[in-house]
C-alpha cells in the first residue's frame, strides 16, 4: 500500500509559478554580479564520496548527511556543502591554473535537520570561492561582492563580521576537552545564554571564562572592538581585533559601512574557518541569508594547500523575501489563444509560431469547439482569440 505518494519528504517542497520565476530571477541576478567580477561558473555532482566531507576538516557532522552506497559498496552522500567539492575540483582538474582562481556556483545542498522543524533539507545556494589569495585585498573584494550581490536582491540587510581566531584564542585557555569546547561554541552560536552559563559555571571564574560569557553579547559598531580588547588573552587575539578594525574602516571608506556590524559571537564551524567570518541577515528571514569566511587550511586536506575565502547565499531565502515584499516575478499574460478548425492544425501551429516571432505570447487551443476556446480565454484572462480555418478571424474581449 502506498502511503507517501502524494507528499514530499520532510524538509523539501514543490515550487510553483511565481516561486520558480522569482528564484530564477535571483539566480540570474547573482550570477551576473559574480561573472562581472571575473568569476567562472562550475557545477559539481549532487553525489560525492563521503571522504570529500571528512568531518575533521569540513565541520559537517555525519549525522546531517544523506548517505548511501554505490554499486561497489562505497559510501557516498548527497552534497551537503559546495565548498568542499570545489576544493576537490580545484586540487585536481584546476591545479595548474594561475592563482588566484575565481569560481562561482548555483546548486542545491542537502542536509538533514533533526529536531529543527521548518528547516529545509534541500537548499539552493549561490556563492563564490576565491582560491589562492590571502590578505586584506582579497578579504575586502569578497566582502564588497557580498554586499553588491545582496543589494541587487534584498537591499535591506546587514552583514555581521567576526573572526574565528578570537574565539579560538580564548577557548584554548579553558581547562576543558575538545568536546566541551564544541558545546560552548554551539551555545554561543545559538545565543543560548542559559546553557552557556551552566557550562561555564563549572569552570570557576577566570579571565577566559568571563570573556566567554561576554562573547555572544559583543555585537555592534566599532565600540565593540574597544570593549573586546580587555578580554584579549595573547598577541593573536589582539591582532584579530586590529584586523577587524582595519577591515571595518576600509568598508566604511567604500561607502558600505552602514551594512556592516561587528559580531565577535559569530563562531560557526571554527574548525573550518580560520580567520574572518561573516553572515548576513535580511528583514523577513530569521536565519542568515548569507554565510562565509576565510578557510586557509581546507585545501591542504586535498594535498594542495592554498589560502581561500568565499561565501554562499541562500537563494530560497532570497526568493521568499522577494515574494513577501511584493517583488515576486509574475508570469506574463498570454496575448493570443489560437483555435483551429478540424484539418487546420498545422496551419494553426505555423500561424502561432509566426505570432510568437513577432513578440506575442501565444497559446494553442486544444479544445474541439470555438465556444470552449472562448470560455477558456475568458477564464484565463486572454484578451484575444484567433480562429484559424480557411480564413483567419480575430475576436478581442
Amino acid at each position: 500500500m502506498r502511503k507517501y505518494h502524494k507528499i514530499t519528504p520532510e524538509g523539501t517542497k514543490d515550487l510553483l509559478f511565481e516561486e520558480c520565476l522569482t528564484r530564477r530571477y535571483a539566480e540570474r541576478t547573482l550570477a551576473d554580479v559574480f561573472s562581472s567580477h571575473g568569476f567562472h561558473e562550475v557545477i559539481t555532482p549532487g553525489l560525492e564520496f563521503y571522504d570529500v566531507f571528512d568531518t575533521a576538516s569540513s565541520g559537517i557532522g555525519q549525522e546531517v548527511m544523506y548517505k548511501m552506497s554505490d554499486k561497489r559498496g562505497r559510501l557516498i552522500c548527497m552534497r551537503p556543502d559546495s565548498t568542499m567539492p570545489i576544493a576537490r575540483l580545484t586540487a585536481t582538474r584546476l591545479q595548474n591554473l594561475p592563482k588566484p582562481i575565481r569560481l562561482y556556483y548555483t546548486q542545491s545542498i542537502y542536509c538533514s535537520h533533526p529536531g529543527l522543524t521548518g528547516r529545509n533539507d534541500e537548499v539552493m545556494q549561490s556563492g563564490i570561492e576565491l582560491l589562492g589569495a590571502r590578505g586584506r585585498r582579497a578579504d575586502l573584494e569578497v566582502l564588497a561582492i557580498a554586499v553588491e550581490a545582496l543589494s541587487r536582491c534584498v537591499p535591506n540587510f546587514r552583514i555581521e563580521l567576526g573572526h574565528a581566531g578570537f574565539f579560538k584564542a580564548i577557548a584554548a585557555r579553558l581547562p576543558i576537552d575538545d568536546g566541551a569546547r564544541e558545546d560552548i561554541r554551539r551555545y554561543i552560536e545559538a545565543k543560548n545564554y542559559a546553557a552557556l552559563d551552566m557550562a561555564l559555571d563549572q569552570l570557576g571564574e577566570s579571565r577566559s571564562v568571563s570573556a566567554m560569557r561576554r562573547l555572544p553579547r559583543l555585537f555592534g559598531g566599532e565600540e565593540i572592538l574597544q570593549e573586546a580588547a580587555e578580554f584579549c588573552v595573547d598577541d593573536s587575539s589582539f591582532r584579530t581585533l586590529s584586523y577587524l578594525q582595519e577591515l571595518y574602516g576600509a568598508l566604511k571608506d567604500l561607502g558600505i559601512g552602514d551594512h556592516v556590524m561587528i559580531d565577535l559571537g559569530l563562531v560557526q564551524r571554527t574548525d573550518y574557518y580560520t580567520d574572518i567570518v561573516f553572515s548576513a541577515y535580511a528583514e523577513g528571514c530569521g536565519d542568515a541569508v548569507l554565510t562565509g569566511g576565510r578557510y586557509d587550511n581546507l585545501l591542504a586536506g586535498f594535498d594542495m594547500p592554498m589560502p581561500a575565502i568565499g561565501f554562499a547565499i541562500n537563494v530560497d531565502a532570497v526568493t521568499d523575501i522577494l515574494i513577501s515584499r511584493g517583488k515576486g516575478k509574475k508570469a506574463p499574460k498570454v496575448d493570443v489563444l489560437v483555435h483551429c478548425e478540424d484539418g487546420y492544425e498545422m496551419k494553426a501551429l505555423c500561424y502561432a509560431a509566426n505570432l510568437s516571432g513577432e513578440g506575442l505570447r501565444c497559446e494553442n487551443s486544444v479544445f474541439a469547439t470555438g465556444k470552449e476556446s472562448l470560455d477558456y480565454a475568458k477564464q484565463m484572462g486572454i484578451p484575444r482569440v484567433d480562429f484559424v480555418g480557411k480564413t483567419i478571424e480575430t475576436l478581442t474581449r
